[in-house]
């Protein structure tokens, strides 16, 4: 792996040690459209605007590049999570993530081109990388591939938005990062169930085309139609596509993702509100733990709802104090995880002397297939037929494009079989966006 973790560090280092920053002529009050359009666009997720990166808007760097309409840029994370309750067990023993030190380095280096030099506007092709390397691999898996490459285009005055080509969609999709944010979603509890499903997520893409309809009064509706990831899991998507580029794996079929939402952003006189709903279709056939045919048809349906109960700046009325909800289910015979409830409190700038830094908490309970539970006890193993958590985490933003999280969970329950003992993981994670 060594040669895995040079690249993760000249990733990561790299561009201080290239890039000088200058102040001089503002790409932001340049006659040229706003470098934010070379951000990631479309999708329910939003990541910090270039102006809070590590090189800034108006570094020399940018400038070179931004001149021929491309944006350059890197999201790197470095997480440590290790169980305090209990000691490590050994290596061939760990079920969940921290029931061993455990260690996890990503980069996400992405190049995003406005394509203006060919005359097409409000247009973006958009190609990303996605590099792991974990030390537990069912956490994983460690893999080096392409994460996404797609062309994004808006119509009709930003009223319509279509993306075509291999997309990741748990960015486009759902929204479960606390406070809608890349910067501060690291933390917390987060339900698996899209995943289990075959929605695409970084860093294993999938063609797709996806299609966003932006209505009156701040509603919108998504659709994608995706190819699915293999209903075996993250391992076994990297080992038939190593590189991510195989367009249809053998016995991989159709995901269909429907979204509707209505999204209110906080004003001075009004505070945010963000409600969704959808449902995943995929027509691959999963096993199935209830007649052990495998069977087309698995689904996963979600309702999710964040409102601000409190605003603490009005000069920055996002700013503020939110809770949130979530509910989520899927076929219980075609999945492990079979319904996922959760409520989250946190608040966006907690302190006057840190209005960027978030507090959160964030309470779960999942519920496991019968039929999984049945056959597991059948062969003599001992199960747990629920989990629970609750997380208090607290992210700071430390610096230009970079954050700091540290949080400590609680699990009940921390995975279905074998029965371990109950859980309290500490995580810390490092964020850079570059």
């Amino acid at each position: 792996m060594n040669h895995k973790l040079l690249f993760f560090a000249v990733l990561l280092i790299g561009p201080f040690c290239s890039a000088q920053i200058s102040e001089h002529a503002s790409i932001a009050n340049s006659t040229e459209p706003g470098i934010e359009n070379l951000n990631l666009l479309g999708a329910d997720i939003h990541m910090p605007p270039f102006t809070d990166s590590v090189l800034g808007a108006d570094s020399d760097f940018r400038r070179e590049f931004y001149s021929k309409g491309v944006v350059l840029r890197n999201n790197s994370t470095l997480m440590y999570s290790q169980d305090f309750l209990n000691s490590p067990v050994p290596a061939n023993e760990q079920v969940y993530q921290g029931e061993r030190p455990f260690f996890r380095l990503m980069a996400n280096p992405i190049l995003t081109y406005d394509m203006r030099d060919i005359h097409l506007h409000s247009a973006q092709l958009y190609f990303a990388a996605g590099l792991t390397w974990v030390t537990w691999n069912n956490a994983g898996p460690s893999s080096m591939a392409m994460s996404a490459l797609y062309l994004y285009k808006s119509f009709a005055e930003g009223k319509i938005e279509a993306k075509a080509g291999y997309i990741a969609n748990d960015f486009e999709f759902v929204g479960m990062q606390v406070g809608g944010s890349l910067s501060t979603g690291s933390q917390g509890v987060y339900a698996i169930l899209p995943y289990e499903v075959g929605l695409s997520h970084f860093p294993l893409t999938a063609p797709s085309f996806n299609l966003k309809l932006n209505g009156p009064r701040q509603t919108y509706f998504k659709a994608s139609f995706q190819r699915s990831l293999d209903p075996s899991g993250g391992p076994a998507t990297i080992n038939r596509n190593s590189t991510g580029f195989r367009f249809m794996p053998k016995g991989d079929k159709l995901v269909n993702v429907y979204e509707a939402g209505y999204l209110h952003s906080a004003t001075k006189d009004s505070r945010q509100t963000w409600v969704r709903a959808g449902y995943i279709h995929n027509t691959t056939p999963f096993p199935n733990s209830r007649t052990g045919v495998p069977t087309p048809g698995n689904f996963c349906a979600f309702i999710l709802a964040d409102h601000e109960f409190y605003q603490s700046d009005l000069e920055h009325p996002a700013r503020g104090i939110y809770a949130g909800a979530s509910a989520m289910g899927t076929a219980m015979d075609l999945n492990a995880y079979t319904r996922y409830y959760e409520f989250r409190l946190y608040d966006e700038g907690p302190f006057r002397s840190r209005p960027d830094d978030t507090a959160s908490l964030v309470a779960s309970y999942s519920t496991y297939s019968p039929w999984l539970l049945k056959n597991l006890m059948a062969q003599g193993k001992t199960v747990w037929r629920n989990g629970s958590t609750v997380t208090g985490s607290y992210n700071m933003h430390i610096g230009r494009g970079t954050f700091v999280s540290a949080g400590l969970s609680y699990h009940a329950g921390p995975d279905i079989t074998p029965r371990v003992a109950n859980g309290l993981i500490f995580s810390a994670i490092v964020n850079f966006f570059f």
